[in-house]
């Protein structure tokens, strides 16, 4: 998955397809076939089904080509972009149906556990000697085995209630009566085989020629994430489903709010945090500690101390083309919303927009020292801003200057010119334009250069312990409100990126309001806003309505107020409440009889 040797198993056993090969390959002779049994014979055939079942974790980095495996970051209020065909803006439009529904999310899931399922039935074939122990093979039977629980947990938090697959299906199974299963079936399955998974997998990995295999610490991950999901709105007796009913009468979604989940998932999360740390995992620093560094880095650094799971992206340039400025050679195109940028707090601590008033204008916080007009007259600490940009992006959250490129902002050595005449405005060539006034930094490696083609390997983190503190914070705040624990796990993070901890007298509410605002800035663009967003019940406000921006089409210069001009730059639509839940495409539904579409589609 990660490295060459990983990578160079799985093209083997991609390109081989395993059954028709060459002789060479395959040891018979070219008339010959060789049966499943027969490939499970050998260690290293069993060892590339092993790696093939790896090739479904998804490739979240991409938010625009390949949006139909990822097109949750582009749905979601973090971000928008000029270009529209892209499947996130289709959804954005409001135009999301069963028939244009992209099917990747169930299919390349599915195809994963096929993979997995084959390996698991098949694995027992495969002698122990000398070089392949019994417990080498029990670890790669828990792997796979955590595999196969990850693809669940990916359906079911895209579409619910999901078809559990634990077995390969047989030529005489009946493939069009497989039906959906109720969710706290699907959730009992993923956490069980979770369970048996992680007594058998190493909780970090130590062994380079292993780097990028799957460890106890995800397994510790994925049931946290998992315990959280089912204790919020979404998933806890949700008035939306309680007619949700299978073919035969099964409710496939609980009626019942169980507050208990709640503690449940707290407990879950604090246990991942105590297993990852004593196993050496911890909240990534630079050596010298600078808070925008700390940030930065944790998201180019690749295996660091704080990564539970991240899939290589080779050298992928994606992300680099859509966020480079124009002038570098980037195409401009992942533009950050005005409701991000709006979402970071003052470098006190102080939130600096309360609200919005009918006409989109923000409700300032007078006890902050946000203003929307004027120019900073002095550069900031550690360049964080220039003398001379608009006062709204200075004494920011540090995360602020390691997540947006904003007007005046130093990238590369170049001052980005974001107004309409500027060096990285729209102009008046083509569609590769900013269209907020911002740009995604987080993410991008700033020592490419896309004008020589020169590019990093780069991995894209999945899971980390940071987004743990938070989980754990959010679960034991709904279960016992603002204690000491609550404090403490959000102090941790604010602390990683030098804020200040939060005041000490919070109410439940208040710190609630405070750890989703908390988790919309430390997680941003990292496919948690979308579902953050879904399982709390406020989607249909934060996708919907219009999105603001600078307004791009003025400025002649740096300073021009014009550009500064809060300007709706698209109205979104979210129709409720089917947008909820992701549909199933109709061409999966159409095959199979038993197989129930979402809610509402």
């Amino acid at each position: 998955m990660k490295y060459t040797k990983f990578i160079t198993y799985l093209l083997v056993a991609l390109l081989s397809s395993f059954f028709y090969s060459c002789a060479d390959y395959l040891d018979k002779a070219p008339e010959e076939d060789i049966t499943m049994e027969e490939a499970f014979l050998k260690r290293n055939y069993a060892e590339a089904f092993l790696n093939r079942a790896y090739s479904a974790i998804p490739l979240e980095n991409h938010f625009t080509d390949m949006a139909d495996v990822n097109p949750f970051v582009l749905a979601s209020d973090e971000i928008t972009m000029p270009w529209p065909e892209k499947f996130g803006k289709l959804m954005n439009r409001g135009a999301l149906n069963p028939y244009n529904a992209t099917g990747r999310i169930w299919i390349n899931m599915y195809e994963g556990i096929r993979q997995c399922n084959i390996f698991l039935e098949n694995i027992h074939l495969t002698p122990t000697d000398k070089d392949f122990s019994e417990s080498e093979k029990n670890t790669w039977i828990a792997e796979v085995t955590l595999l196969r629980a990850l693809y669940h947990f990916y359906i079911i938090r895209t579409y619910g209630p999901c078809i559990i697959m634990d077995h390969v299906i047989k030529t005489d199974e009946k493939f069009n009566e497989l039906r959906r299963s109720p969710l706290d079936d699907c959730i009992k399955f993923v956490l069980d085989e979770v369970n048996k998974a992680i007594p058998a997998l190493p909780m970090k990995i130590t062994d380079t020629s292993r780097l990028g295999h799957v460890t106890g610490a995800l397994g510790h991950a994925i049931k946290a994430r998992l315990l959280l999901y089912r204790a919020s709105d979404l998933w806890n007796g949700c008035p939306l489903y309680k007619d949700y009913k299978d073919a035969d009468g099964t409710l496939l979604f609980p009626q019942v709010r169980e507050d208990k989940w709640w503690k449940e998932a707290a407990n879950a999360a604090k246990e991942c945090i105590d297993a990852c740390e004593a196993a050496g995992y911890k909240l990534y620093r630079v050596p010298s500690d600078e808070p925008v560094e700390n940030y930065t880095n944790l998201f180019r650094e690749r295996d660091n101390c704080e990564v539970i799971l991240a899939r290589n992206c080779s050298t992928d340039p994606d992300i680099e083309k859509c966020c480079f400025p124009r002038s570098l050679g980037g195409w401009s195109g992942y533009n950050p919303t005005q409701a991000q940028v709006d979402a970071y707090e003052m470098e006190d601590g102080v939130v600096p927009i309360l609200g919005y008033n009918p006409d989109g204008s923000p409700i300032i916080n007078p006890a902050s020292s946000y203003k929307e007009t004027g120019f900073a007259e002095s550069d900031g600490p550690n360049g964080r801003w220039k003398a001379g940009v608009s006062n709204m992006y200075t004494h920011r959250d540090p995360r602020f200057y390691a997540t947006i490129n904003f007007n005046g902002a130093i990238f590369k050595g170049h001052q980005i010119e974001l107004w309409a005449t500027g060096a990285d405005g729209r102009g008046n060539e083509g569609r590769d334009y900013c269209t907020t006034g911002y740009l995604m930094k987080k993410h991008v490696d700033s020592f490419a250069d896309i004008t020589q083609g020169r590019f990093s390997l780069r991995s894209w983190i999945l899971f980390r312990l940071g987004e743990f503190y938070l989980n754990y914070a959010e679960a034991l705040n709904e279960a016992e409100g603002p204690i000491d624990d609550v404090h403490k796990y959000v102090n941790e993070i604010r602390a990683r990126s030098g804020m200040p901890k939060l005041p000490d007298n919070l109410t439940k509410d208040q710190m609630r309001e405070r750890i989703r605002r908390e988790r919309q800035v430390e997680l941003a663009y990292e496919t948690h806003r979308y579902f953050d967003c879904h399982r709390w019940l406020i989607a249909e406000k934060t996708e919907s309505g219009p999105v603001y921006g600078m307004n791009i089409a003025a400025g002649t210069h740096l300073q021009d107020p014009a550009f500064y001009e809060r300007t709706i730059v698209e109205t979104r639509i979210f129709q409720y409440p089917q947008y909820y839940l992701f549909p199933i495409m109709q061409a999966e539904i159409d095959k199979m009889d038993a197989l129930m579409q979402n809610p509402y589609w």
